[in-house]
């Protein structure tokens, strides 16, 4: 698999604009773990640290379902990888995880956002509440929080794979 990686157009307009950094976000997660073992993608490489690039793939399908099902959507989705007991249960990987599991997870909540964001305008609201305010999201607000949330993400998994193999890349 070779993943491709464009920017949007620099004219392009809002939504097409923050659908593209979206997916050009996706895009480089999925290539920062291109080329590795099974081993290699749970392998977390900085102590004390659990964090491995197969953890933030399955952590990004939790997100993905989060944001675009439970929050967009107000669907009851429970937690893939999670729970009360294990919060954190998406980076706490047995030799059993395996990345085909977790790419055809994390590219079905993909699928499932993009499903749902599909006929709502960027100011429609959110039919679940955030935690915190209490209050619905615009989809423009949740389009720009995922691509922080990625972003974020990403430089985590440039420090992972430089200390897996030695790659670095944008």
């Amino acid at each position: 698999m070779t993943t491709e990686r464009s920017e949007p157009a620099q004219n392009a307009d809002e939504r097409t604009m923050l659908e593209g950094w979206l997916d050009y976000h996706r895009q480089t997660l999925a290539w920062k773990c291109e080329g590795l073992t099974d081993e290699q993608l749970r392998t977390a490489p900085l102590p004390p640290s659990e964090l491995s690039l197969l953890g933030l793939v399955r952590h990004m399908a939790e997100v993905e379902r989060g944001w675009f099902r439970a929050v967009l959507t107000g669907e009851d989705a429970a937690p893939i990888y999670f729970s009360d007991e294990d919060p954190d249960g998406e980076f706490h990987l047995t030799e059993a995880d395996t990345w085909a599991e977790a790419y055809a997870a994390w590219q079905g909540e993909i699928e499932a956002a993009r499903r749902n964001a599909a006929g709502l305008g960027l100011d429609d609201l959110s039919k679940g509440l955030g935690r915190h305010s209490g209050e619905p999201f615009n989809l423009r607000w949740i389009y720009t929080h995922m691509i922080e949330e990625y972003a974020r993400h990403n430089g985590h998994a440039d420090l992972v794979r430089e200390q897996i193999d030695g790659a670095t890349g944008d």
